[in-house]
């Protein structure tokens, strides 16, 4: 009889000991389900935007609002047919510095991301000790004790009103943005690598012409010295003879130098020593011809392409979820705490029952008053939104500005290139002229002086426009976004997406 009893009172602790326990769960599912519900902050939209139909510019000389070819503007290099350039693009997509850091920002931003995701998710912490202490003889027992202890401790803060998951979606944003930052790293990289290759051998073209005239010259100053020699001319037409030939000359060192830097430049780009390319270019190439037909689209394409427009349009989402984090502060937070765990006083007694502790129950806390602290920070992520919202407007302009430059750019330079090749012809027969007309004794030497450095400069001019034609269409197509989905290829690109 006593043994059913003692079997009953057992049972009766152990259903008052439920009791909190069901309290407890009702509480959660009802916690699970408010989160379910609740979400405080605006709700991300894209801003609308009304681009214009067509460009400012007239599309001429090869231009179309044609859509351009994804695949041809990903590697859009190649048009120029430059096997050299081709292989100096590639090399920097894998060694290229800046490049790598942009990566490696990607994967902060990731990690970062991640970091932020596990506050959706409880913590448990190990913990155990063990104490030996004795107590004084004069204010206590002086008994020697022992303390062991061992156990797992769990809290979980409920997302009541989705101030983490407003951290989420603004982590995630963050994320994206990188992303695109990456896109608009390399779409700077392939056009600055290309527009300094194009320098090199618009330098090398400058220096060949420059050495062809100083030949030219310098058989032109025999000429004047034999005619001076035999009596057919004075000194005078020597000295200005040897003043011209050495005019060209002094240029020859400035070329050289500036050729030398473009080289080292580029080696930099490719994220290797300078004078690691010099071997490579030093036998002079012509410049890269540009091809017959470009299409270019229309202002709406652009603005979906360009990776600085998508980069500030998410870096807009990410402020926008930051508003509803800071609000979430306005609103009250629960969570959930328990412990598991062993005590004993000798530590052969932990493994015994009587050892057993555990503890569980929900935790409650709302900041009433804060001074306004928490509305003034609301109002602070407000402002930033509408910064951010600016800068996003403001780097469409700039996109726009910069595709409206460049058709213009590369248009007029072309006509301008026309114009100095007739000039050029013209030039070298006025020169053919004037040498042979000047040998035969009819026109005075001043005429062949002012033939000869009339040649030098359209031909260096013609030389110098040649290479403006390819840089400003290398220009366009960064400002048309091309170059950046070439990034599939490029080496390290699948620690970039871990």
């Amino acid at each position: 009889m006593e043994q059913r009893q003692e079997a009953l009172n057992k049972k009766s602790v152990k259903e008052k000991m439920g009791r909190p326990a069901l309290q407890i769960l009702t509480t959660v599912l009802l916690a699970l389900l408010l989160a379910g519900c609740v979400t405080v902050g605006p709700d991300y939209l894209p801003p609308e935007i009304s681009p214009p139909d067509k460009w400012n510019a007239d599309l001429k000389d090869g231009l179309s609002s044609e859509s351009a070819d994804p695949q041809t503007l990903a590697s859009w290099w190649t048009t120029l047919d430059d096997p050299t350039l081709t292989n100096l693009i590639e090399r920097a997509i894998e060694g290229n510095l800046d490049l790598k850091e942009a990566r490696a920002r990607v994967r902060e931003a990731r990690a970062r991301r991640g970091i932020t995701e596990t506050d959706r998710f409880p913590t448990i912490d190990a913990t155990g000790s063990a104490r030996y202490s004795r107590s004084s003889e004069d204010t206590g027992s002086g008994e020697t004790r022992e303390f062991y202890a061992v156990g797992f401790d769990a809290s979980w803060e409920l997302d009541l009103f989705g101030g983490v998951r407003r951290s989420i979606e603004s982590a995630q944003a963050d994320l994206e943005a990188s992303e695109e930052d990456l896109g608009d790293v390399l779409v700077s990289l392939l056009a600055e690598v290309a527009v300094n290759y194009v320098e090199a051998r618009t330098l090398q073209t400058r220096l060949a012409v420059a050495e062809a005239n100083l030949k030219a010259q310098a058989d032109t100053y025999e000429l004047t010295v034999f005619r001076s020699e035999a009596g057919l001319t004075t000194a005078l037409d020597v000295e200005q003879a040897k003043y011209n030939l050495e005019d060209t000359r002094s240029k020859i060192p400035t070329l050289r130098s500036s050729l030398e830097e473009a080289k080292n430049r580029l080696a930099v780009l490719l994220g290797t020593r300078p004078g690691a390319v010099h071997s490579e270019m030093s036998e002079p190439k012509s410049i890269p011809v540009t091809p017959l037909e470009i299409a270019v689209g229309v202002p709406a394409d652009v603005l979906r392409r360009r990776p600085d427009v998508r980069r500030a349009e998410r870096e807009l989402a990410a402020q926008t979820a930051q508003i509803g984090v800071a609000t979430a502060e306005l609103y009250p937070k629960l969570a959930l705490f328990g412990s598991i765990g062993l005590e004993a006083l000798s530590i052969g007694n932990l493994s015994s029952a009587g050892s057993r502790t555990y503890g569980i129950g929900p935790s409650f806390s709302w900041n009433i008053f804060d001074a306004g602290a928490i509305r003034k920070n609301i109002e602070v992520q407000n402002a930033l939104q509408e910064q951010t919202l600016i800068q996003y407007e403001a780097t469409i302009l700039t996109a726009l500005e910069d595709v409206q430059n460049a058709l213009v750019a590369y248009a007029e330079e072309q006509l301008r290139r026309q114009s100095l090749m007739i000039a050029t012809k013209a030039a070298q027969l006025a020169v053919d002229l004037a040498v042979y007309q000047y040998s035969s004794g009819v026109i005075d030497f001043r005429d062949v002086l002012d033939a000869q450095r009339s040649l030098l400069s359209f031909q260096d001019q013609l030389a110098g426009s040649d290479g403006t034609v390819t840089s400003n269409l290398i220009r366009l197509y960064k400002a048309l976004g091309g170059g950046w989905t070439s990034l599939a290829h490029a080496p390290g690109e699948q620690d970039a997406e871990q």
